[in-house]
């Protein structure tokens, strides 16, 4: 009978979207196994037509990621001038833009790239959707987006923090005050007296390691945007353009 359900799980759409080939040592899966290697063969060997034309790509994969970048060096320019706690978060953050040399310009495009990349990820799911690109065999992909989507928004609402000004409190607050109503982890959510979670011990005192905003939710915050959620983001984007080449290339199902 467990063999009966394992050949099921194997041969489901589900499982095929996920893994390609078995793990059998022939000459045949021995040679899928170095073609289907991201750092041997980043391209796939052969595209469809509409795979190249910029009007049906649009080329909203490769601008998303390209905003990343340009975060990601921006950022790493900005840590070196800015400490996370609340007693100079804000003044490191003016020095940032009037006393840093090209301090306003690094400030600037790290913020405007930060907004670019919001706006392309869903122009790309959009396209994506629009054209079919989602279906089978591209279905576990899709849920790779969807998931680096959901990362794409939560470093925009991690950072949103760190100029530590009374716009960002504020919209902090507001935005950790739904985190609440979480069901399971929020103390105002559904099933919250299941689980015993209180207004100390919530997803919402999680996020700001506490209470209220105050220094201990602008470390947490920075953490978070600084380390972990890029790991993770980076991760699934390596995931990602593998699957897209593994998968036969960008653009409509197969």
């Amino acid at each position: 009978m467990l063999k009966d359900l394992n050949k099921k799980v194997v041969e489901s759409q589900a499982w095929k979207s996920i893994f390609r080939h078995s793990y059998e040592d022939t000459p045949r899966n021995r040679v899928l196994q170095v073609m289907s290697n991201v750092f041997l063969h980043l391209h796939p060997a052969k595209i469809r037509r509409h795979g190249v034309r910029m009007r049906f790509t649009w080329c909203m994969g490769g601008i998303t990621f390209l905003m990343f970048l340009v975060t990601v060096v921006t950022g790493v320019v900005l840590m070196f001038y800015y400490r996370p706690v609340g007693e100079y978060a804000y003044a490191d953050m003016k020095y940032l833009q009037f006393d840093m040399p090209f301090g306003m310009l690094m400030r600037n495009m790290h913020r405007w790239a930060a907004h670019a990349m919001v706006i392309t990820v869903w122009l790309h799911m959009f396209r994506v959707f629009m054209t079919g690109s989602y279906k089978p065999p591209r279905e576990f992909n899709w849920v790779v987006g969807v998931l680096l989507l959901v990362f794409t928004l939560l470093l925009s609402f991690t950072g949103y923090l760190l100029p530590w000004d009374q716009l960002s409190m504020w919209a902090v607050t507001v935005g950790t005050n739904m985190a609440r109503a979480t069901p399971l982890f929020g103390h105002e959510g559904p099933f919250a007296d299941y689980v015993g979670v209180n207004a100390r011990f919530d997803a919402r005192s999680l996020l700001l390691g506490g209470s209220l905003v105050g220094p201990p939710a602008l470390l947490r915050f920075y953490v978070l945007h600084c380390i972990v959620i890029p790991l993770v983001a980076g991760t699934l984007m390596i995931l990602h353009f593998w699957r897209i080449r593994k998968d036969g290339g960008i653009s409509g199902p197969l």
